[in-house]
């Protein structure tokens, strides 16, 4: 069967069991809509917990920033791992004991302010739909290109489907649909990865197989498969792929911010930390954490290999041939405008070389809904074409979904992968989804407009804001403004300029007072969101220290600190009951008796 008979098969019965499961969960309560009635086993919230942080970012961009920046890509797992740990050794535990819902919810308690509740539930909401827009353009990309549709009509699908199992089932609905997700997502992900293993190296497991020797007949049999990598790109004008800082590459400083950046978003990420709150208590909490991890680490141990086996084969297989000879993953990547060829010399032959081809993004001219062809039938392209020798557009976002396709492997693997790329998108997404609908249900409507309101209507009003969040990421998933990891990066740093200082005082200093927060979370999100904005939409130059926007967010923490700090220390200390609240959550019950008896 051809790859699009095999997509539809496995897409269709992925969906359907998401569908399926939600029907079954969908709930009638806020306790259920919000976190899953606590009741959510370690193990089973562990998988669910992996899918929500596990996004399109972690499945499909990841491992195609790596295979184009080398040494330099570990920094998103660094990060993004790192970060990780410490949510779940840091925060998660303080926080499930605090028992409430969301973050704003948290922030509005703990620092005795409606004022400091909207500023979180803003930079909820914000960070929250920066991060979703990354997940819509990575449904846009699989649907493109594996069900041969356009990407604005592969983002209204994945729309529906999300929200038909987040706003019917609320958490209940999305943590066993998570469950799924992750299971399919992981399958997906190792079986192409064991497979390229195999017929490269020998070796069934791809962490010691992309350091190994190639085993598969050719000029290279016997050469370490890093080292043929290394010599590869510099013949080709890149630095060498294991290269750390090298010329062309990123700083040691903005390599340094981006992987703390990375790390304090994850642990500021509103759809993470709620997560903790669906287990039954903090013990449970703490063993989920961890089976989170492992399951987490089965994907991001993986993906360097992915990366050096996709880039290999890239350029292996596609490099100097002429044209008409070009293999056929290419030719149907380069019909969904995700890759592109340009004759520059006009020798009909590919030429991948360091720089961009052309200035923005591949314009095909179509005639009677046809590409028309140059002289030796590559796409014609409309952009200004740059004055470096590379002849050759490369949308990092698809190196995961295309190298099966690369390498060769069977039709169903293709489509397996393409089911795995969306369930890692949607399962994110959902998340993300359901923190806007119950920041604005819970935080801002029943907490400080209708305190009153029935349940009814709080899950009426979640599931509208749901809707709307959607409608939201929807254009920017058509839209996108960067590739799917940098625009998740976007969040992450607007997530660690944010909440991370607000949380990490509000659990371990008991002085930090209201006007603290309010101010340090104002200072840090518009400095990072401004930068942001300034550096990526406005075409300015990396003018802080030489600090890229995904790094920025380090800075914003920084000044987020300081100003909480300090605004603290000139304003009253807060109320005494909420200081022994804040006392209460860092020791285990009992505490206090046992050293009293002692």
């Amino acid at each position: 069967m051809s790859i699009l008979t095999w997509t539809y098969i496995m897409v269709g019965i992925t969906f359907s069991i998401y569908i399926v499961i939600a029907w079954r969960s969908r709930v009638a309560t806020t306790a259920g809509f919000y976190v899953a009635g606590k009741g959510v086993p370690a193990i089973f919230n562990g998988m669910a917990t992996a899918a929500d942080w596990m996004s399109a970012a972690s499945f499909i961009s990841m491992a195609g920033l790596i295979s184009f920046l080398g040494y330099t890509g570990s920094m998103y797992l660094m990060g993004w791992t790192g970060g990780y740990v410490l949510l779940a050794l840091l925060l998660a535990p303080y926080l499930r004991k605090f028992g409430k819902f969301t973050v704003p919810d948290f922030v509005g308690d703990r620092y005795y302010s409606d004022t400091a509740r909207v500023v979180a539930l803003i930079c909820a909401i914000f960070v929250s739909l920066t991060y979703v827009c990354g997940q819509m353009r990575g449904v846009g990309i699989v649907f493109s290109r594996f069900l041969e549709v356009q990407v604005h009509v592969g983002v209204i699908i994945g729309m529906a489907i999300v929200f038909i199992y987040a706003g019917l089932g609320g958490m209940k609905g999305i943590t066993w649909t998570q469950v799924a997700q992750y299971c399919v997502l992981i399958v997906a992900y190792l079986i192409p990865a064991v497979a390229i293993s195999v017929h490269l190296t020998g070796w069934p497991i791809p962490q010691i197989g992309y350091g190994a020797a190639i085993s598969a007949v050719g000029p290279e049999q016997g050469k370490y498969l890093l080292d043929v990598l290394d010599v590869v790109n510099k013949d080709l004008g890149f630095a060498a792929y294991t290269s750390a800082f090298a010329a062309g590459q990123k700083s040691m400083l903005d390599v340094f911010m981006i992987t703390f950046a990375l790390m304090v978003g994850t642990a500021g990420l509103p759809h993470v930390i709620i997560r903790f709150y669906t287990v039954p208590n903090v013990k449970s909490a703490r063993i989920s954490a961890g089976y989170a991890l492992f399951f987490i680490a089965l994907l991001y141990t993986t993906a360097p290999a992915v990366a050096v086996f996709a880039r290999y084969n890239m350029i292996d297989t596609l490099n100097d041939k002429p044209y008409k000879q070009a293999p056929s993953w290419f030719l149907n990547w380069q019909t969904t405008g995700l890759m592109a060829w340009v004759d520059k010399n006009g020798d009909g032959i590919i030429q991948y070389r360091p720089g961009d081809p052309f200035v923005g993004p591949p314009k095909f001219k179509e005639a009677d809904g046809k590409i028309e062809h140059g002289k030796f039938g590559e796409p014609l392209v409309t952009n200004k074409l740059t004055d470096n020798q590379n002849e050759l557009y490369v949308d990092r976002d698809i190196m995961v979904l295309a190298n099966p396709e690369i390498a060769g492997l069977p039709n169903w693997v293709v489509g397996l992968v393409a089911a795995g790329g969306l369930a890692a998108a949607l399962s994110t997404a959902a998340g993300l989804l359901l923190v806007i609908g119950s920041s604005i249900a819970h935080d801002l409507y029943y907490r400080m407009i209708n305190p009153q309101a029935s349940e009814a209507l709080q899950l009426t009003i979640g599931r509208i804001m749901i809707f709307v969040a959607i409608c939201v990421a929807g254009y920017f998933g058509v839209h996108p403004p960067a590739f799917v990891a940098q625009v998740v990066a976007f969040a992450f740093g607007l997530a660690a300029s944010s909440f991370f200082p607000i949380i990490i005082m509000g659990v371990f200093w008991k002085r930090t007072t209201r006007e603290g927060a309010i101010a340090g979370m104002i200072v840090g999100i518009v400095f990072t969101a401004a930068y942001i904005i300034h550096v990526k939409f406005m075409g300015a130059g990396f003018w802080f220290l030489g600090i890229s926007a995904e790094g920025i967010g380090t800075v914003g923490m920084i000044f987020n600190f300081v100003v909480c700090y300090i605004v603290s220390l000139l304003t009253p200390p807060p109320p005494q009951d909420v200081q022994d609240m804040v006392e209460s959550i860092r020791y285990p019950r009992g505490a206090e008796a046992a050293k009293a008896v002692h």
